[in-house]
């Protein structure tokens, strides 16, 4: 089985083959929970100046890397942690990365309420670029999100706009840099670049360099989903599981430590709004709980509260010290 590879241009466009797409997304979403796309219009340019960009960071000193480590990045959880610092299921992912999100100043209203996970980024002095950059491809992506979320919508026979309306006029965007070093395979651990898990929010947008190494869960077992030129990798998170029902899926994932080359990947979360409250889609059945099945155990269904309340329990158990030092 493979994963399928999806032109949205006309999502993209608004043209009137929309229909069409949203078919094959819903079949895809239903199937495998995740899909390739071609066809969304990011400027190629920007994604290579991206990857050297990332380059040049990661190849900086650990030194001058902790300049903007995390904790300096407080509540709004932004910065640099280094490699085995990040936990899936309580095991080290033999990754570095840097966490970004929207630029909010301190006039935003939810920057001045103190709310996790907005606020300022953090970039290296020493690359004046990076910042203009990031920022630039996050915009570009979030575009690309809410066309994908539009052909999402159709799919389920929804009105086009349904989640712009209800989750993501103002939505939680996070956007990860991970750099998967090389990793000598000798040893008895167990280890991991990233561990098995599924994703919280909405929909993923995943650029990966050309080495791969994702791996997802499928109905016959682990396959990979190897790089396809110019394409992003798309899959459905725990939120779009509650929404649908367990309709749609969010599927298991994990990443294989790199044995040749360092990898890069660029994983831009499309989340809801922080402050909302996630409910089922009317006139969806229900189907039944796979929360036994779960790599946490836990049911996307079953929770009570915000989108901001379920993101903060997930995301703390991943960053432990953080938790003890900024979340008090």
């Amino acid at each position: 089985m493979e994963v399928p590879v999806i032109d949205i241009s006309s999502l993209v466009n608004r043209s009137f083959k929309s229909e069409e797409v949203a078919v094959r997304i819903g079949h895809a979403c239903q199937e495998h929970g995740f899909f390739y796309i071609v066809g969304h219009g990011v400027d190629e340019l920007l994604q290579q100046r991206l990857v050297d960009l990332s380059k040049k960071f990661f190849s900086l000193s650990l030194e001058t890397k902790m300049k903007i480590k995390m904790l300096h990045g407080g509540i709004a959880w932004r910065g640099y942690f280094p490699c085995g610092e990040e936990l899936t299921s309580g095991s080290p992912d033999m990754k570095e990365g840097i966490y970004f999100g929207e630029e909010l100043d301190e006039e935003n209203e939810f920057v001045k309420k103190n709310t996790p996970l907005h606020g300022k980024n953090l970039f290296p002095d020493n690359l004046p670029e990076f910042r203009s950059v990031v920022l630039n491809y996050m915009n570009s992506i979030l575009q690309v999100g809410h066309a994908v979320l539009n052909g999402i919508a159709l799919s389920l026979g929804l009105d086009e706009n349904y989640f712009f309306h209800r989750y993501t006029k103002e939505p939680l965007q996070l956007f990860r840099i991970f750099n998967y070093p090389v990793k000598k395979m000798d040893t008895n651990l167990n280890l991991w670049g990233v561990g098995e898990h599924t994703d919280y929010g909405l929909l993923t947008i995943l650029k990966q360099d050309n080495l791969g190494g994702l791996q997802v869960k499928a109905k016959s077992g682990w396959i990979d989903v190897p790089p396809i030129e110019n394409s992003f990798v798309c899959n459905i998170g725990d939120m779009l599981d509650r929404m649908t029902g367990g309709l749609y899926k969010s599927t298991l994932h994990r990443v294989k430590c790199q044995t040749l080359a360092d990898r890069l990947s660029f994983p831009f979360f499309f989340d809801p709004n922080f402050f909302v409250h996630v409910k089922k889609i009317d006139g969806i059945e229900q189907q039944n709980d796979d929360k036994n099945q779960r790599w946490d155990l836990e049911s996307v269904h079953e929770f009570q509260g915000t989108y901001g309340q379920y993101l903060l329990k997930k995301v703390s158990k991943a960053f432990p010290q953080l938790k003890e030092n900024v979340l008090v």
